[in-house]
């Protein structure tokens, strides 16, 4: 399969660079409505829905997507918008990849908000932190004794009570209540050591399984 065979929508999910080095494909910014199905009726086999667009612009539609498995074209999705869109169409065909997709799938996350960020329109470089992997971090914390449980609901409260754009670690950890300043700078310390990034990780598997459809060595 040729790698214009292959589109995928990617933006601050991962790295470009890293990105071609796991699939060679026609690599795309962040999918907006229409987006997928132009790209299907470009003469794309498989698309990857990685990032997608949010509340900036309309948001790839459950129509485009179901419209495009009907023209026989495997959509794969993950991480962010893919993850999301991928949970709600499982059953119409729509391929899921990694634990944001899980955790849609299985109602342990619902909103959107999950996985909102804002980003750099230029190179997509993460200008705040999704949701999601805040969660994981605050889980990864507890669980090596950095922090707490209580130190963790307070980190999430926080992280829950701020508009996504404005979803920062140091922001958060400015405004979290009755946190003191032992779990503070213990959560500092985990992620300066530690930090992990769930969407990442997931976009990669999205590529990797993606190589393994399209037969590619």
């Amino acid at each position: 399969m040729r790698s214009r065979d292959i589109v995928v929508f990617l933006g601050p999910g991962l790295d470009r660079k890293r990105a071609s080095e796991i699939l060679k494909a026609d690599y795309r910014p962040p999918a907006k409505r229409g987006d997928v199905f132009r790209a299907a009726k470009e003469g794309a086999k498989i698309v990857g829905l990685i990032d997608g667009v949010f509340f900036q612009d309309s948001a790839v539609a459950h129509k485009e997507v179901l419209a495009v498995l009907e023209m026989g074209v495997l959509v794969v999705g993950a991480s962010s918008m893919g993850a999301l869109r991928a949970a709600e169409l499982h059953s119409f065909g729509m391929e899921g990849v990694g634990e944001i997709f899980r955790l849609y799938r299985e109602g342990v996350l619902i909103s959107d908000d999950e996985v909102a960020l804002i980003f750099d329109p230029i190179n997509f470089e993460p200008l705040s932190e999704p949701l999601v992997n805040i969660r994981d971090n605050v889980r990864a914390a507890q669980e090596l004794g950095y922090i707490d449980q209580e130190a963790g609901e307070r980190i999430l409260a926080a992280a829950s009570s701020l508009y996504f754009p404005k979803r920062t670690y140091d922001r958060i950890l400015e405004v979290a209540e009755g946190l003191d300043e032992s779990p503070r700078e213990g959560f500092k310390r985990f992620l300066r050591i530690e930090k992990r990034d769930l969407k990442r990780d997931d976009a990669t598997r999205a590529l990797e399984r993606i190589k393994e459809i399209a037969g590619r060595p």
